[in-house]
């Protein structure tokens, strides 16, 4: 596994000193200061089952912790994550190209949320596989309901053995959504419980994708009425913002009711969809990622990226940089498989991304002139807010000028740059 480089502990030049401050300036007025894009401003945005301001952080943990990998039936992958606002990491992954044996062939990953703590997520990153393997129904030879109904027996198994642990061994009380996805030589196979999500592209376009468990469902509010519980606020009881999960055990006490039946069900969706040729990319990714893009958005980004560049933890950075700066508060994690039938680094679509960075750049020397024609300070929150109101051709769909942020920055650095340094920043040193 590679991670992202951490930052030097150099000495940083004083111009560099003020970018930084500008950069979180810009950063948290995209976060803080207004609302996500697409969202109300309702509490559910900016609320968590634990409430209260202590889940967030001042300002963002932007490091990031990435992978990669590939099986020898042409299928890619690579993952990333970031802890972003959040006072503490949750998420958990299990990325499984080959999966051994007779199985070969088959390839699993998958994406864990944990919430009021990581114990849960992280037991599932490293057990859910096997408790699916130990059903007895995935098979070589595969029946899709036989894979599918041992996915979900899987589920309650290891729910129930969780719960037995929490109760024996003081477990903390937390919980995780799952999304995953299994794939054999002939299906992809859906799994989805809570608002975690997977995505399949096909030929350019979203084909499939899995739904939420809310509990503002129909469904799913009549299984919590029927349970003795509540939709408030349109949580569970006023608490949780799932009603499915892993984990989560004060929300599955009726003794009475079976597991599935409970206030939080552990019970999955699974879905299989036949392989096809022009199967591009699979998406699954927290709701960190979904809560600041849309699936379409999210597709026709990555569609895009895949043609400009060959590193996909690169691509797998951008997305959550683009998320972070939508305004997601999140935890992100996502993880992106490619298959044969992905777009591939095209001349055109380099040729494209330069032109389009050259008027950016042009653009920004243009903003940065105008100021100080003014005699005013060239602020890069300015500059970025400018440029989001402009009309500018060749954008990334469903990124915009949030996703060419670099490139941005770049440009108000070297242009900036020669201006500031005719005279002293504010806090440096005087000699």
């Amino acid at each position: 596994m590679r991670t992202a480089r951490r930052a030097s502990t150099v000495e940083v030049p004083s111009f560099l000193r003020q970018l930084a401050k500008e950069t979180e300036k810009m950063v948290t007025f995209f976060f803080k200061g207004g609302q996500r894009d697409g969202q109300d401003g309702s509490e559910e945005d900016f609320s968590d089952e634990d409430n209260g301001p202590s889940v967030y952080l001042d300002r963002p943990i932007l490091d990031k912790h990435t992978a990669e990998g590939r099986s020898q039936w042409g299928v890619n992958y690579a993952t990333a994550s970031m802890q972003g606002w959040r006072a503490q990491m949750e998420d958990a992954h299990t990325c499984m190209p080959e999966m051994g044996g007779e199985l070969a062939e088959w390839g699993y990953y998958a994406v864990f949320d944990g919430h009021a703590g990581n114990m849960v997520a992280q037991y599932c990153s490293h057990n859910l596989l096997q408790h699916i393997l130990a059903t007895g129904r995935v098979k070589a030879q595969e029946d899709p309901d036989d894979v599918k109904e041992g996915i979900v027996e899987a589920f309650l198994a290891i729910d129930s053995h969780m719960h037995t642990l929490t109760r024996q061994e003081c477990w903390e009380r937390s919980g995780s959504t799952a999304a995953a996805v299994m794939l054999s030589p002939q299906y992809v196979y859906f799994v989805n419980c809570g608002d975690s999500r997977t995505l399949l592209c096909r030929d350019g376009q979203v084909i499939f994708y899995t739904e939420d468990h809310k509990p503002f469902n129909p469904r799913e509010k009549e299984r919590i009425q029927n349970a003795g519980g509540s939709v408030t606020q349109h949580r569970v009881n006023g608490s949780l913002a799932v009603s499915r999960s892993l984990g989560d055990f004060d929300f599955k006490e009726v003794d009475w009711r079976s597991q599935t039946e409970q206030l939080v069900s552990p019970e999955p969706e699974v879905y299989e969809l036949e392989r096809s040729p022009q199967d591009e990319f699979l998406i699954v990714a927290c709701d960190g990622v979904w809560d600041a893009i849309g699936n379409e958005e999210l597709c026709a980004f990555v569609h895009s990226r895949l043609q400009v560049c060959d590193d996909l933890r690169e691509i797998c950075n951008q997305v959550i940089d683009l998320c972070l700066y939508k305004g997601s508060l999140d935890n992100m994690s996502i993880i992106i498989v490619t298959f044969p039938g992905a777009p591939q680094v095209s001349q055109e679509a380099l040729q494209k991304e330069a032109e389009l960075e050259t008027i950016l750049e042009a653009k920004v020397e243009e903003i940065v002139n105008l100021l100080k024609s003014r005699d005013k300070d060239p602020d890069l929150l300015y500059v970025m807010k400018f440029l989001v109101s402009e009309d500018i051709p060749g954008l990334p769909p469903g990124g915009g000028v949030t996703s060419k942020r670099d490139c941005v920055i770049s440009a108000y650095r070297k242009f900036v740059t020669p201006f500031r340094a005719l005279e002293p920043m504010v806090g440096d040193d005087q000699t």
